[in-house]
């Protein structure tokens, strides 16, 4: 092979590469939509905050905006949480004490129940910080439609990343799941939503 001809193959092989990369993220089918199921997801739960057990009955009459994820996401997660921050913030002081951020940790061998309360608070002062045991997590994932796995991580401090759904969860104020929204949401999409429903 001539070296023109091993440029122009890396070319390639980083052209596909880079487009897989771009499916992976962008792709609508990389993550099922469970729009037309919400009315069998969803359900109450009780996990664990740096001041004690937090439970979903304990917003009735809040709407609950509630996120999967982990403190060492390097964009996705922050991302997420910024979008709820942002949209909460557009509303009126009324408005937006009616609404109830919520961060789950799917890893909790890693995220304190400290860590996880500086982490929320970083993004708005009323978003909490949760987490519970891997049983737990498992089945509570799996009853909002959601999904979360571990990925080892070959030379890197870190071990693992995890892989997970990315999307926010609204919660009606009896505890029911409205509807999911998905990564990438623009700010003003999100608060118009939140306005319908207050």
């Amino acid at each position: 092979m001539t070296q023109s001809a091993k440029v122009l193959y890396s070319l390639m092989l980083f052209a596909l590469f880079s487009a897989g990369l771009l499916l992976a993220k962008y792709a609508p089918w990389a993550e099922p939509d469970n729009t037309a199921m919400h009315g069998s997801l969803g359900g109450d739960f009780v996990l664990n905050s740096h001041t004690g057990e937090v439970a979903l009955e304990d917003f009735r009459g809040q709407l609950v905006l509630m996120y999967f994820g982990f403190t060492s996401c390097p964009d996705v997660c922050p991302t997420a949480l910024s979008t709820i921050a942002a949209s909460m913030r557009q509303l009126d002081g009324h408005l937006e004490s009616q609404i109830q951020p919520l961060f789950v940790s799917v890893d909790p061998a890693r995220d304190t129940l400290d860590n996880l309360a500086q982490y929320s608070a970083y993004f708005h002062p009323k978003m909490l910080g949760l987490t519970g045991t891997t049983e737990y997590l498992d089945t509570l994932v799996k009853n909002y439609g959601a999904y979360y796995r571990h990925i080892p991580l070959e030379n890197s401090a870190l071990g693992y990343t995890v892989d997970h759904t990315s999307r926010v969860y609204l919660i009606g104020r009896e505890g029911q799941l409205i509807s999911t929204i998905a990564h990438g949401t623009p700010v003003d999409e999100v608060t118009a939503l939140l306005k319908l429903q207050l």
